[in-house]
């Protein structure tokens, strides 16, 4: 840390990113990418003369875009925001929607970001506690009186929540901004989009990220009340207005186009998400019920950090995060059906070993 940085920064806790390696000599099960390529049209959508009109700058609206989005959704145009993955819009939701008079709240365990955008804002954050099973209770979220931030399913856990369970947290804070992070909605969660037209007060977020397989374009969206949308634009519009490049426009056009190849492929991996929970258990393994394109499990009597530790050098990359409540655990992305059984077969041998 420099002399320069301004003191309000100082103590900042800054989110750490999955491993990225270059070399790409791991089974790479870390950062819930998607393990199948994005749409065929996304490939033929980026073509020689899209790359030459780079020299132009990008609509800022993204119209085109948000079009395809609103219709894909059945939900106006103005009722849609994009951004620059669905950070973005975390991290625009804190900035316009907390502050001095209004705090946030989020579960304890869950996203790491929620805590790095509480501090970077200075926002009065309340940490909500989940239950012993690890699943979060509506209940504890009704009438805070500060803007609510919930992934659904929750990350790091997978756990959902059902519609009617979100339905009772917004009519329990009718003045307030809820907003639901549904990143993993695609593999099994229940969206709540169609929320949106009953209560102005919600927010769901989504990413291109994990089930259309364009984590690397960077590309999220939002869709609310068209009045909590102007507020997201007005944000955008006074920091970066083209935060989406026309490549990455144009692939998620063409992904949110092809609901077919979109469907197969979630399908192909909640298969082979259960695969992996059934083989799992049959060594002794304790997996939280899953409604993402990952899992947690842990496994009695072993440390997580060792287990951690020794998939990374027998070449699998996994996450662990050093909170004492989920230590034990490790969370894995489903890979390909090929990439998961090398999952297991590295398990067994680390088992014999330990």
């Amino acid at each position: 840390m420099s002399r320069f940085l301004d003191s309000r920064f100082a103590a900042l806790d800054a989110y750490t990113p999955g491993e990225q390696p270059l070399d790409k000599k791991y089974i790479k099960l870390n950062t819930n990418e998607s393990p199948y390529p994005p749409a065929p049209g996304v490939i033929e959508a980026i073509n020689s003369d899209e790359v030459a009109d780079l020299r132009l700058y990008s609509d800022p609206a993204t119209r085109a875009l948000t079009a395809a989005i609103a219709e894909h959704f059945g939900v106006e145009r103005d009722m849609v925001y994009t951004g620059n993955g669905s950070d973005d819009i975390l991290n625009f939701t804190f900035m316009a929607f907390c502050g001095a008079n209004k705090g946030a709240a989020f579960p304890e365990i869950s996203y790491g970001f929620y805590e790095v955008y509480g501090q970077l804002y200075n926002i009065d954050c309340k940490k909500v506690p989940l239950k012993a099973d690890f699943t979060i209770d509506p209940a504890d979220y009704y009438g805070l009186g500060r803007t609510i931030v919930m992934a659904n399913p929750n990350a790091p856990t997978g756990i959902a929540l059902t519609k009617e369970q979100i339905v009772g947290i917004l009519e329990n804070n009718p003045d307030d901004v809820v907003l639901i992070d549904e990143a993993y909605v695609d593999f099994g969660g229940e969206s709540c989009v169609s929320l949106v037209k009953d209560y102005k007060n919600l927010i769901v977020a989504q990413t291109f990220s994990k089930s259309r397989s364009l984590a690397g374009a960077r590309l999220g969206f939002a869709i609310a009340d068209a009045e909590l949308i102007a507020d997201l634009n007005k944000i955008k519009y006074s920091t970066n207005p083209y935060c989406i490049n026309r490549l990455t426009s144009l692939a998620g056009i063409a992904s949110i186009r092809d609901t077919e190849y979109f469907e197969a492929n979630c399908k192909k991996i909640i298969a082979t998400r259960d695969y992996t929970v059934t083989e799992l258990d049959k060594r002794g393994f304790e997996t939280l019920p899953s409604s993402a394109n990952f899992i947690f499990t842990r496994k009695a009597g072993v440390s997580g950090t060792l287990l951690y530790e020794q998939l990374k050098a027998k070449g699998i990359l996994v996450r662990h995060f050093k909170k004492e409540a989920i230590e034990p655990f490790l969370r894995v992305t489903i890979g390909t059906p090929e990439e998961m059984q090398a999952f297991i077969s590295v398990i067994d041998e680390i088992l014999k070993e330990v």
